[in-house]
């Protein structure tokens, strides 16, 4: 099974996918400043950055109100009854890192509520707005962990680290995991020496999500790299993960599709670049998936 990512459309203000078998090249000059020189091209989510980065003024042209940032503890805020509690919002996991922003571009073209875990609240709300509600805090604290789940039906964590901290999984109802376990297990040497936490902390997550008995997405990557998706297909061959490799934007995407595309229990699954073929269903991809994960257990 093969795929190609799609990327999205920003040059109209109603931003939504396109036709998700044939990736569109963005090659319009920029007006917005930019660290990189004007002859090098700039992959999707550059772009779309760029655009949500414009702050004031794109929050004007959607009508958006003024960003104005609370003053005192977050934790202190009123809090709705959890039995009137609308859950609606999808979190995502360090939203500040490369590919967190790129998860969280994907879900507000897709007018997705949006909540995120960042290091940097003030940044984070420079940079998108009222379109993200950015929270920071410990996540090892009870409070603050309560105060990040509420309001959310599902969490995607791009990186490790997180959901082995969760103790109540009341009201979630499905968890993505964007796991390197199979790439970590592959180092040797001072890559491995290197990697040796996070795997650690990856191997903590995949148990934790599997004993929660919340519908789970494990996409197991292979090593992650800073390269654009573009005509890019997918292979999901067992032991593919471990050889392999993934970009950051075609993660980033499949993230986002498996939300659509819930398992009644569980699915992990390999996926790196290889293939040429298309993709012409994601929701017949996913659907074989899941069957044949089922077959697997």
């Amino acid at each position: 099974m093969a795929g190609s990512a799609s990327t999205l459309s920003i040059f109209n203000l109603s931003p939504v996918f396109l036709h998700k078998a044939k990736p569109i090249s963005f090659s319009e000059k920029r007006s917005t400043f930019t660290c990189f020189s004007s002859k090098k091209k700039l992959g999707f989510f550059d772009q779309i950055l760029d655009y949500i980065e414009g702050g004031p003024k794109l929050r004007k042209w959607y009508g958006a109100p003024d960003l104005i940032e609370k003053d005192g503890d977050d934790l202190d805020e009123d809090e709705t009854s959890e039995e009137t509690e609308t859950r609606d919002a999808v979190l995502v996991t360090d939203g500040d890192s490369e590919i967190g922003q790129m998860v969280l571009l994907s879900l507000l073209v897709k007018k997705i509520r949006v909540k995120a875990l960042v290091k940097d609240k003030r940044a984070a709300m420079e940079a998108f707005g009222t379109y993200v509600e950015a929270i920071a805090g410990d996540t090892k604290n009870k409070v603050f962990l309560k105060k990040a789940l509420k309001g959310v039906r599902a969490v995607i964590c791009p990186t490790e680290g997180f959901l082995s901290n969760i103790e109540d999984w009341e009201g979630i109802q499905h968890v993505v995991l964007l796991s390197q376990l199979f790439a970590y297990r592959s180092y040797t040497g001072i890559q491995a020496a290197m990697t040796s936490n996070a795997r650690k902390l990856v191997e903590l997550d995949e148990n934790a999500v599997k004993a929660s008995g919340v519908p789970y997405t494990i996409i197991r990557t292979g090593t992650l790299v800073n390269v654009p998706a573009g005509q890019q297909g997918f292979s999901f061959q067992q032991g593919s993960a471990a050889k392999g490799s993934l970009s950051k934007e075609g993660a980033a995407f499949i993230c986002v599709e498996a939300l659509d595309h819930v398992p009644e229990k569980g699915l992990t699954f390999e996926v790196v670049h290889d293939a040429e073929e298309i993709v012409d269903d994601w929701k017949n991809c996913f659907a074989t998936l899941i069957e044949r994960h089922a077959e697997e257990m």
